[in-house]
């Protein structure tokens, strides 16, 4: 809801429940307003909308949501529509599916639906977004590269998201497509940049002044790059293995918190 500070932002490793306790899911119809959430599900990734509009409506429902909207972002004239910035302004709680991240900052970047959507989250609209979706709210994503893989620079294509949150980068399905090789890549390349690796039907709940809670059934870890001490990203070949000496690491259980250096900003901005 709007409150003068940003939204939460529920960052999902994909494959969250939808037929049992839904844990995950229920936990961003709360901090969306409950019974009074106003969703609006964007699935500008997915290849097939209608399928997953589907399916997210009857979850939804079972959920007992009152007001849900399914926004037609398939392409950019209709990510230009002042009808779709007006739906994403009018929700308590936006829900990002998956697909292709790519396919989803390609359609929505620098656009109205682009726009509204940073303002939203500025405005206290929660945010949550699951496999492709999770990796695209930060300002900078990554886009592809191979799982169970010692760190390579060439096991991590990276590219801007959606802006939503500065300093952190988001892998998803991450134990279970053994991703830790790509994330430690992303961060060796610059470790300013906190990386967070989301299990499936997990979540990391991010809330204004950095705090995050980890929810669902699997853990959320988070790789620490500042107290790196040495890291070869620009010496090594791209496909030779990385030396990282120092990285932090850190796993997050269902139910815990943590306190990250850096608090959400809207817009992607660093805190100051």
């Amino acid at each position: 809801m709007a409150n003068g500070r940003a939204g939460a932002l529920v960052i999902i490793g994909g494959a969250e429940d939808h037929e049992g306790e839904c844990v995950v899911l229920r936990k961003f119809l709360a901090l969306a307003g409950e019974k009074e959430a106003r969703i609006a599900v964007v699935a500008a990734a997915a290849r097939d909308p209608h399928s997953t509009n589907q399916e997210y409506e009857q979850v939804f429902a079972r959920l007992g949501v009152r007001e849900l909207e399914f926004l037609a972002l398939t392409d950019r004239m209709a990510a230009k529509s002042r009808a779709a910035a007006q739906r994403l302004l009018w929700a308590s709680g936006v829900f990002l599916t998956g697909g292709d991240q790519l396919r989803m900052t390609s359609i929505m970047g620098g656009t109205l639906a682009h726009e509204a959507l940073q303002e939203a989250h500025a405005r206290g609209t929660v945010v949550a977004g699951t496999s492709a979706g999770a990796s695209a709210i930060p300002a900078v994503m990554i886009v592809g590269g191979q799982g169970e893989e010692p760190p390579r620079r060439a096991i991590v294509s990276m590219a801007p998201g959606l802006g939503l949150v500065a300093g952190l980068v988001v892998d998803q399905h991450f134990a279970q497509r053994g991703r830790i090789g790509r994330l430690l890549a992303a961060v060796a390349q610059n470790p300013a940049v906190t990386g967070l690796g989301v299990d499936e039907d997990s979540a990391a709940v991010l809330y204004p002044g950095g705090e995050l809670e980890a929810v669902g059934s699997g853990t959320v870890t988070i790789v620490d790059g500042r107290s790196i001490t040495q890291a070869t990203p620009s010496e090594a070949a791209i496909s030779e293995p990385l030396s990282i000496h120092g990285v932090t690491l850190h796993v997050i259980a269902p139910g815990s918190k943590f306190k990250l250096a850096a608090a959400i900003r809207p817009g992607g901005r660093a805190s100051s």
